[in-house]
């Protein structure tokens, strides 16, 4: 999509985008979209943080009514990740639901209403790639401005959960070699539990923790314990100085009155090779084709619980079509209200009922099974699901087309 400003200068759509104040991207894509494409309605959804609704961003706090995340046309777009195209009751226009998606991570949809017969699948394809450049706008503006951060929330966040999904580096990531999915619960107050990931050229580092404690405490040690890791990550150094440097590093700040139970993966994109720490109490499955098995790692102890505690690698493989599974304490260790465990049993039912769902689907439908089993939305303990689809790296497949 291009236009020709007065100079005779050809600005494309994803241009004008990136010229537009980060609160009115919505009021650009609606006037690029109208002129370019004869769009009617422009509406920007973005998923809330429970993943039960889409929220349209709007002039703030008013805003017309959410769609549902998992049902409907908005819904069957958002979770398939494909533009789906329908005819609006008017039988005079068509209606064009395409995800705002950045690099895996997928943020809501974009519905466009367009003229009955423009939706050709060229245009579909156009609106799609439109679709994907504004959410890399979106994703961007999120450091200057509060506007699609606010829309995203049916109620208020707390304290301790404004700080964890400030921290997180998203809800998913993709590329060639794998695909992730992830989700957290109580979404709204959850405290201590977090993931995180980093990609290089040839390597995934995965950390799923468990602060110990709930509320504004347990998210303050928390985001110690993921600082500490990044930090330590950052400087290049092995998995396990990594969790060496964070242990010393919560052990200083608390002297092992609090603690952070840590799972600390790193996946070799060529070899499919997996250095882990296992500092605590989040646990990994894998599905292999219709095989469900517990990968045992040896357990070590949490992070910031004794001074200087030396830390061991473990090596394990993934092969392509291998699914990992990391679930924290509050997932493994839930009860019912008659004291039931969610545990092993019923975890395994979900994981093979979700099989063939993507990673993020899956994530979110553990969750659910667990709320479900709990008996109600409001978990008495954090819970984080981190899905993984393995890919791996196909031979002679080079690092720099994937970096």
């Amino acid at each position: 999509m291009e236009t020709v400003d007065a100079s005779g200068t050809a600005l494309s759509a994803e241009s004008e985008l990136r010229a537009a104040p980060p609160h009115a991207l919505v009021t650009t894509a609606r006037r690029i979209l109208t002129d370019r494409a004869g769009a009617t309605e422009v509406t920007l959804l973005l998923a809330d943080y429970s993943l039960s609704v889409l929220q349209p961003v709007g002039h703030l706090p008013e805003t017309s009514a959410p769609l549902p995340a998992h049902e409907g046309p908005a819904g069957t777009a958002f979770t398939t990740q494909r533009p789906l195209v329908e005819v609006a009751d008017d039988q005079a226009t068509e209606l064009a639901y395409l995800p705002i998606t950045v690099r895996g991570d997928r943020l809501g949809i974009l519905r466009v209403r367009l003229p009955a017969g423009a939706a050709s699948a060229a245009t579909v394809l156009a609106l799609a790639d439109f679709a994907t450049a504004l959410a890399h706008e979106v994703s961007t503006a999120d450091r200057d401005t509060d506007l699609y951060l606010r829309a995203r929330r049916t109620r208020r966040l707390t304290l301790a959960a404004e700080m964890q999904w400030q921290l997180l580096p998203g809800r998913g990531c993709a590329r060639a070699e794998y695909v992730i999915g992830a989700h957290l619960e109580p979404a709204y107050a959850v405290g201590g539990d977090n993931f995180d990931w980093s990609t290089s050229a040839d390597h995934l580092t995965l950390t799923v923790t468990d602060g110990m404690g709930q509320g504004i405490d347990a998210s303050l040690l928390t985001s110690l314990t993921v600082g500490a890791l990044r930090n330590a990550r950052r400087a290049g150094i092995s998995l396990a100085d990594q969790a060496c440097l964070a242990d010393q590093a919560l052990f200083a700040q608390y002297g092992g009155k609090a603690y952070s139970s840590t799972l600390l993966l790193q996946f070799d994109l060529t070899t499919g090779r997996v250095q882990a720490v296992d500092a605590g109490s989040p646990q990994l499955y894998r599905l292999c084709g219709t095989t469900i098995e517990q990968i045992t790692l040896d357990a070590q102890l949490p992070l910031g619980m004794f001074e200087e505690t030396p830390y061991e690698e473990q090596t394990f493989h993934v092969e392509p079509g291998d699914r990992l599974i990391a679930v924290s304490t509050g997932v493994h260790s839930t009860r019912s209200a008659a004291g039931d465990l969610f545990g092993e049993r019923v975890l395994r039912q979900v994981l093979g009922a979700t099989r063939q769902a993507s990673p993020h689907e899956a994530a979110h439908a553990l969750v659910a099974g667990l709320i479900e089993h709990f008996g109600s939305n409001s978990l008495a303990a954090d819970a984080a699901v981190v899905c993984l689809d393995w890919r791996g790296r196909a031979p002679g497949q080079s690092a720099r087309a994937n970096s």
